[in-house]
C-alpha cells in the first residue's frame, strides 16, 4: 500500500459525500486515516457504512486541538499513518473525482523517475450543494513550485491542502509550518518539501475544493488572523529563503508583507520584523514609498 489518505474530521455536514468520492476511486490501493478532532458530531455511522468499500483507521481524539492550532491536529493524524510512501491530507468536505487515486498510481514510475516530492490534482470549486461554482484550474505538467506559489499570489490559479500527495519520508523530514490557522501552511510545505523545484501535475484527475461558508477559506470572521499568518509567511520566506527568491520575487513578497502591517498597522511585533526586513534586504527607498502612500492616503481621509 503506497498512499495513505488522511482526514482529518471535524464536522459530518459534508463527510458522506467526501467518503463517497473515496468509495468511488476505479483504483482503492490506499488507506484511510481518520483522526476526529474531539467533534460533537459522531462520524461513526458512516465510517461503518463505508468501511466495507474501503480500508478505514478511525482514531477519537478526546482534545480539541484545532480550535487552537489545526497545524497540531494534522500532524497527531499523520503520525497515524504506517508504512506508505505517501500522503494525501483531505478536507472532511472536499471530493476526489473517480480517477484520482488510478491517475497517480500510472504516473507513479515517472514521478519517481523524476525523483518528485510533490503532485498535485487540477481542480473545481464547489458549494454547499455541490454545484460547480468555477473553471477547472489546470497547470503545467511539470512547473516549478515558485513559480505556481506566484501565479497564486498574482490571482492566476488557487491552491489548497486537498489536492496534493506528498512524499511521506520528505513530509515528515521538514514538518508543517504552525501558521495561525494554518493559512499558508500548505503553500510553504510544498515549497519546502519540493526543495523549490518542480510540482508533477495529474491534470486528467480532478478534486473538488468546497466552499461553503463554513469552512476557514469562506469564513469572512477570521481576516485579521489571516492577515496575521501571511505576514509571517511572507516574513518566514524572506529571512529564510531570500537567496532563492530572484530581487524582483523578493520586492513582491516584502511588499505584500507590508499590506499585512498597513492593515494591523498598531502591532509592535510586525512593524519590528519589517524593518528588519527593510534594513536586510535593503528596500529602504520601497519602505519610505509605501509610507508615502500610507500617509497621502490618510490625509485625503480627513
Amino acid at each position: 500500500m503506497d498512499l495513505a489518505i488522511v482526514i482529518p474530521y471535524f464536522k459530518k455536514e459534508f463527510f458522506g459525500i467526501c467518503l463517497e468520492s473515496l468509495a468511488k476511486q476505479t483504483n482503492k490501493n490506499f488507506k484511510v486515516y481518520i483522526g476526529n478532532d474531539g467533534s460533537p458530531e459522531d462520524p461513526r455511522d458512516l465510517i461503518e457504512l463505508y468501511s466495507e468499500k474501503i480500508k478505514i483507521e478511525y482514531h477519537y481524539f478526546s482534545e480539541n486541538l484545532g480550535g487552537e492550532s489545526l497545524v497540531r491536529h494534522w500532524n497527531r493524524c499523520i503520525a497515524k499513518t504506517r508504512n506508505e510512501s505517501w500522503i494525501l491530507i483531505l478536507g472532511d468536505d472536499d471530493v476526489l473525482g473517480e480517477y484520482c487515486i488510478e491517475n497517480f498510481y500510472k504516473s507513479l514510475d515517472e514521478i519517481n523517475l523524476l525523483k518528485i516530492n510533490v503532485v498535485r490534482y487540477a481542480t473545481l470549486k464547489i458549494n454547499a450543494e455541490n454545484e460547480i461554482i468555477s473553471k477547472t484550474y489546470l497547470h503545467p505538467k511539470l512547473e516549478n513550485s515558485i513559480n505556481s506559489l506566484f501565479r497564486k499570489l498574482n490571482g492566476e490559479t488557487r491552491s489548497s491542502l486537498s489536492e496534493y500527495i506528498f512524499r511521506k519520508d520528505k513530509l515528515f523530514d521538514i514538518g508543517l509550518n504552525p501558521f495561525p490557522l494554518a493559512w499558508h501552511t500548505d503553500d510553504l510545505l510544498i515549497l519546502e518539501c519540493s526543495n523549490f523545484g518542480k510540482i508533477f501535475t495529474l491534470n486528467e484527475s480532478k478534486v473538488f475544493f468546497r466552499l461553503s461558508g463554513l469552512n476557514i477559506s469562506s469564513l469572512k470572521t477570521n481576516l485579521v488572523k489571516k492577515n496575521e499568518a501571511s505576514f509571517l509567511f511572507y516574513c518566514y520566506l524572506l529571512q529564510k529563503y531570500k537567496f532563492i527568491l530572484v530581487k524582483e520575487q523578493r520586492k513582491i513578497i516584502f511588499l505584500r508583507a507590508l499590506n499585512c502591517f498597513d492593515n494591523n498597522k498598531w502591532n509592535f511585533s510586525m512593524l519590528w520584523c519589517i524593518s528588519k526586513l527593510t534594513l536586510e534586504l535593503n528596500f529602504i527607498r520601497t519602505f519610505l514609498q509605501f509610507w508615502k502612500k500610507v500617509i497621502k492616503r490618510k490625509v485625503q481621509n480627513l
